[in-house]
């Protein structure tokens, strides 16, 4: 039996995560993750970023992307194969893309390094793009295998910034305008003085608040929000 997560297609590729949807991505960065997913170009890329500036949704966003080309993408988080990373990579032969999201997982697990390194160079032979993301660097990841670290260094790096409260509000502007969600200026700017979250937080925040509304038939105002998170789940 493979070891890697069968993930229901919605969840593996969730709308919301596409890379016309990204905001915030270094310049040229979209264009060339969109040339590679559609396989237009060659490069293999290594997403480099801090928790929630996006390394996730541009890997879930180029496997979709992939998949609507017509060619089989797969989406692998490290940290749910940490100690069977070989059994998991092996079951990958034959994709047109893999995108590794969480490099940091398992970097210092000596047995996962070396089955990267086996499947980074078979997929090399075979054709198949990889992606890799990450939180730091190649050099400052604490891997122990010198050539993962160096074959890793190899690839094309995107390096992720994360957003000023201006990006955001567009964020939350985006998703909610996806969503057909009323929501005024004043309530994002409240949320965004009051809340203090990381974006991925914020995000779902604003899934929860989407169906406050849709239950009260309201529109989410600044007025609103007090109401709603003075006693519910997420609580100020």
């Amino acid at each position: 039996m493979s070891v890697v997560p069968q993930l229901p297609l919605a969840l593996r590729y969730p709308q919301d995560e596409r890379l016309e949807t990204f905001i915030g991505a270094p310049d040229g960065a979209l264009a060339q993750l969109r040339a590679i997913a559609l396989g237009a170009a060659h490069d293999w890329v290594y997403l480099e970023g801090a928790a929630g500036t996006g390394k996730t949704h541009q890997a879930l966003a180029m496997c979709s992307l992939a998949e609507q080309a017509g060619r089989q993408p797969t989406y692998l988080p490290l940290k749910a194969v940490v100690g069977r990373t070989r059994a998991a990579l092996e079951s990958l032969e034959g994709r047109d893309l893999v995108a590794l999201d969480g490099l940091d997982a398992v970097a210092g697990q000596r047995e996962d390094e070396v089955a990267l390194f086996d499947f980074h160079n078979r997929a090399r032979s075979a054709g198949i793009t990889l992606l890799y993301t990450a939180q730091h660097g190649p050099d400052q990841l604490g891997l122990v295998l010198p050539d993962l670290r160096s074959r890793l260094q190899q690839c094309v790096r995107v390096q992720l910034q994360p957003l000023d409260d201006e990006g955001r509000a567009a964020v939350l502007r985006e998703r909610a305008l996806r969503r057909g969600l009323a929501i005024d200026e004043a309530a994002i700017e409240w949320l965004l003085t009051r809340t203090g979250r990381e974006l991925g937080s914020l995000v779902s925040l604003l899934d929860w608040l989407d169906r406050e509304s849709l239950a009260a038939q309201r529109r989410i105002t600044v007025p609103f929000l007090r109401q709603v998170l003075e006693d519910g789940p997420h609580r100020l």
